[in-house]
């Protein structure tokens, strides 16, 4: 007896929107897995399978199959639509490799949705929230929050196709987006039951009035973006809220730029920022690195509502302020691929050996200083555990009008020190 393994793409409409190599394969199946709903499609017309509920029991599903397998049976695995489509398909294989497993693919829920908004897709990017209870969004959320890839794939995205879930659905989608800052500028369609009697479809509507609308599971949604986003490199210092009525708790865009540049982030970097201020490098670091995330801390009350504002303001989701004092909450943080110091509240010399332990290999500690005293503590800290580093004086100077001339005004200077542990650059 054939031992085949048959990954079964199935719509809402169940058998009668099956094709005939996808019902031959179900019809000599001598073991069905699916989810409950799924099965509960299919049960008159398969009624000499055993129907497996898989609900809570994914990681059970390859021993399943092993088992029966190596009894000789067939099995069909149901998937809805295309099973390698955010679906069981990609999993599955994995676990059990390619040999004697076939995929038949249904159209997949976005196709559908796209014909029935008459919209094209191939520009789009697929995320997905259909997952358990996120919660609603919150400005600063970290990427454990149940919608963070989906909020990241809006901010990098002009088009974003998205399946939902029970709990985290389109208007709570509607909702994130509006916290997040996209709400004037987004326009939603919605598809629900797609292929049932009580099929709902909305296209180009407002988040506004898709939070305060109901839409019935399962549903998906394409969030279309008018504006690609702003800058996020390089912005002018006074585009940053700052402390008041003196500005200039921020370090300024000339040796903001340097030390970005001595930080070596890539597209996925983990970033700390100790002693964040007005929050100019973090955000701008959480630029650079779009599919990494920042984790700040400052421990000044003002500063951190200015960090936040200007987070909120710059519409930076990949990025998280923490109020405190460092290096308290670093242990709760994950290990950086790169972390920066504007300010260390006279924990220097612990900072640093903490930082070069936790950091990643080829990561590194950019530091700036503008006294004496804090670049010594820094270069002793660094020969007493044997790191790698080096030292850039920066002197900017700025012109300024004078009558109806200009002249030069000199800024204070600043060291940047860039370091790294030894064994880790050379891993």
């Amino acid at each position: 007896m054939s031992s085949e393994v048959f990954l079964v793409g199935i719509l809402d409409d169940g058998w009668a929107g099956l094709g005939d190599a996808a019902r031959q394969a179900l019809s000599g199946a001598g073991l069905v897995i699916g989810v409950g709903r799924t099965l509960d499609l299919l049960k008159t017309q398969l009624p000499n399978a055993e129907l497996r509920a898989m609900d809570g029991a994914l990681a059970r599903v390859p021993g399943w199959i092993a088992e029966a397998r190596a009894a000789g049976r067939t099995v069909a695995v149901l998937a809805t639509g295309d099973p390698l489509c955010h679906g069981i398909g990609g999993y599955l294989l994995g676990q059990l490799g390619g040999a004697g497993v076939r995929v038949l693919p249904a159209p997949s829920t976005l196709q559908i949705a796209f014909a029935r908004w008459q919209k094209p897709w191939q520009d789009v990017a697929i995320a997905s929230c259909h997952s358990q209870d996120a919660g609603e969004w919150q400005s600063g959320a970290t990427p454990a929050h149940g919608l963070y890839p989906l909020l990241r794939a809006v901010a990098l995205n002009r088009r974003v196709f998205a399946f939902t879930g029970p709990d985290n659905d389109p208007a709570r989608l509607a909702r994130a987006l509006i916290t997040a800052g996209y709400g004037d500028e987004v326009r939603l369609s919605v598809a629900s039951r797609l292929l049932l009697a009580d099929e709902m479809v909305a296209s180009d509507s407002s988040a506004v009035d898709v939070a305060q609308g109901y839409f019935p599971d399962p549903s998906v949604v394409l969030i279309e973006r008018s504006l690609d986003a702003a800058p996020v490199f390089g912005r002018d210092d006074l585009d940053y809220l700052q402390r008041s009525p003196e500005k200039g708790l921020i370090t300024k865009q000339e040796a903001r730029a340097l030390s970005l540049a001595k930080l070596r982030l890539k597209a996925d970097s983990t970033v700390w920022d100790i002693g964040a201020g007005s929050g100019s490098v973090g955000l701008e670091a959480a630029g650079l690195a779009p599919l990494g995330h920042v984790w700040a801390i400052e421990k000044n009350a003002a500063d951190a509502a200015n960090a936040r504002a200007n987070a909120e303001r710059f519409r930076v989701g990949n990025y998280t302020l923490c109020e405190g004092k460092a290096p308290a909450l670093l242990d709760t943080w994950p290990d950086p691929d790169a972390v920066f110091i504007g300010g260390s509240g006279g924990e220097l010399d612990e900072l640093i050996r903490l930082i070069l332990a936790r950091l990643k290999a080829g990561g590194r500690l950019v530091m700036n200083f503008v006294t004496l005293e804090n670049l010594a503590t820094a270069t002793s800290a660094l020969k007493a555990i044997g790191a790698g580093w080096d030292v850039v004086q920066l002197q900017a100077s700025r012109s300024q009008p004078i009558l109806d001339m200009h002249r030069m005004a000199a800024q204070n200077p600043v060291w940047i020190v860039t370091a790294w542990t030894q064994d880790k650059e050379n891993a």
